[in-house]
C-alpha cells in the first residue's frame, strides 16, 4: 500500500538523521531512495481535486428514478476503481490491498450497468457496501500510519465513511435523494483522503530530497577513518 511505502520513507529518514549514523552514504541513499518512492505525490492531489469536482457535481444532480442513479454509481464505481489500479500502478509495496480493491469495485460497477432497474433497496446495499470497503480500507491504512501526521484525518474520514455505509445498508427510505447523497458524500470523503496523503508524500518528499543534496560531494569515510588519514602523510622529499 502507499501507506507503508510511506511509513517506510520516513522511518528511514529519521535513521539516516541520528547521530549515531556515522557515515553520509547512508543518508544520500536513503534521500534518494525517499525521492524515488513519493515522487508522484502531485498525482495524489490531482486526483483528490478531481474527486472533489466530480462529488460536488454529483451532489447539484436531480435525479429521480433508480435507473439514472444506478448509471451514477456504476460511473463512480469504476473511477474509483481506476484510482485504486493506478495506485498500485506508483505504490510497488503491497500492491495486491489496492488492485483487489480495485476488482471489487469493478464488479459492483458491473453489477450496477447490469442491473438497472435495480430496487432503491437493493441499490442502497450496493451503494452501501461500496462505502463500506472503502471506509475499512482508509481505516485500516490510517491505524498502520500512526507514524504519519495526518493519520487521524484518514482515522475520522474512514469512521464518517463506514457510518454512512451502515446508514445506506439498513435504511428504508426510498428517496432518490438519499441515494445521490450517499454517493455524493462517499465521493467527496474519498478526494479528502487522497489529499491527506497527498501532502504526507510531498513532506516526506521534500525531506528526502534535502537529504540527498546535501550529502552530494561529502567525505563518505567515518570521523576515525579520516583522523587516521590526516595522521599519515606522505614523507617529503
Amino acid at each position: 500500500m502507499m501507506t507503508t511505502q510511506l511509513l517506510s520513507s520516513r522511518l528511514a529518514l529519521r535513521l539516516a538523521g541520528r547521530p549515531g549514523v556515522r557515515t553520509m552514504a547512508l543518508r544520500s541513499w536513503v534521500g534518494k531512495e525517499t525521492v524515488e518512492a513519493t515522487r508522484y505525490w502531485w498525482l495524489l492531489l490531482v486526483s483528490g481535486a478531481l474527486w472533489i469536482l466530480a462529488s460536488l457535481a454529483i451532489l447539484q444532480f436531480d435525479l429521480t428514478s433508480v435507473w439514472s442513479i444506478a448509471i451514477l454509481t456504476g460511473i463512480v464505481l469504476f473511477l474509483a476503481a481506476g484510482t485504486q489500479f493506478g495506485a498500485a500502478a506508483i505504490a510497488p509495496s503491497l500492491t495486491w490491498a489496492h488492485a483487489l480493491l480495485g476488482i471489487f469495485f469493478v464488479a459492483g460497477g458491473i453489477a450496477a450497468f447490469a442491473w438497472p432497474e435495480m430496487t432503491f433497496l437493493i441499490l442502497a446495499r450496493l451503494i452501501g457496501w461500496y462505502l463500506l470497503f472503502l471506509g475499512s480500507f482508509e481505516v485500516i491504512e490510517s491505524v498502520a500510519s500512526r507514524r504519519t501526521e495526518m493519520w487521524w484525518l484518514r482515522l475520522i474520514v474512514g469512521a464518517a465513511t463506514i457510518g454512512i455505509a451502515f446508514w445506506a445498508v439498513n435504511s428504508l427510505s426510498r428517496s432518490a435523494t438519499l441515494l445521490v447523497l450517499w454517493v455524493g458524500l462517499g465521493t467527496l470523503f474519498f478526494a479528502f483522503s487522497q489529499i491527506f496523503v497527498g501532502f504526507e508524500f510531498r513532506r516526506v518528499y521534500e525531506a528526502g530530497k534535502s537529504m540527498a543534496g546535501t550529502s552530494e560531494g561529502v567525505d563518505l569515510r567515518s570521523g576515525s577513518d579520516r583522523a587516521g588519514a590526516d595522521k599519515v602523510k606522505p614523507a617529503s622529499v
